[in-house]
């Protein structure tokens, strides 16, 4: 049964990506592609990670003009990815455009999801950015536009993950990157969690890298992550 982990696959080469890839079972975890590797490698990545059995996020972040992110999220969906995401930054238009685009597609069954706040950023940089609202407000706001305008959930760091349960509701979908081991570094991260406290919180799905990818044994790490999930205690 797969397990709410998704494993960023943050490398510059196919052949890189796909010899994490073949470590990893596709019926416990999923993937996701960012800019780096799509960049890179461009589409083939798909077909070769569906090749291996997984179901794939696509993370571009796309911020646009509503008809160009639009034709985008539906590209991605052609290419038979699970999920992808647009910067809810970009607004009400962009996202329902892009919502509306996918819904005319009757057999495409992509999510669409919007980034938030990034979990790199914190109060500091909004502000600097001319934002006086705290993260935890900033993030609830978007997550209120991009529920209100058909996405299927939002991307936001654990620490709001409770907040957006309660105000979003069970069936919007929850992703939370910044997810790190306790040994771990935090990296360029800043608002993380470990993946049972994001769990308790109320994300539903955990994006987690270089802990698993860089691990001597990323199966055996899942395993012990997933365990521990798993456990009531």
């Amino acid at each position: 049964m797969l397990s709410p982990l998704i494993i960023a696959l943050d490398y510059s080469s196919l052949n890189e990506a796909l010899a994490c890839a073949q470590k990893l079972d596709p019926t416990k975890v999923r993937l996701k592609v960012g800019k780096q590797l799509f960049t890179s490698e461009g589409p083939r990545v798909f077909d070769a990670l569906h090749r291996l059995g997984f179901d794939v996020f696509l993370d571009l972040k796309f911020h646009d003009i509503p008809n160009t992110v639009a034709s985008a999220v539906v590209a991605a969906a052609d290419l038979g990815v699970w999920m992808v995401n647009v910067h809810a930054s970009g607004g009400r238009l962009m996202m329902e455009a892009a919502a509306a685009a996918l819904a005319k597609r009757a057999s495409v069954c992509t999510q669409l999801t919007a980034v938030t706040v990034l979990t790199s950023m914190d109060r500091a940089d909004l502000l600097e950015l001319g934002i006086s609202e705290t993260p935890a407000e900033r993030v609830g706001r978007l997550a209120a536009l991009a529920q209100s305008s058909g996405l299927d959930g939002v991307v936001c760091s654990a620490q709001e993950a409770a907040m957006l349960s309660r105000q979003c509701g069970p069936e919007f979908v929850l992703i939370t990157p910044g997810i790190r081991l306790p040994h771990d570094s935090a990296g360029d991260q800043r608002r993380v969690a470990t993946p049972w406290d994001a769990m308790a919180r109320g994300s539903t799905y955990l994006v987690m890298g270089r802990s698993i990818t860089g691990a001597h044994n990323p199966a055996a790490v899942v395993d012990s992550i997933i365990g521990k999930l798993s456990s009531p205690n």
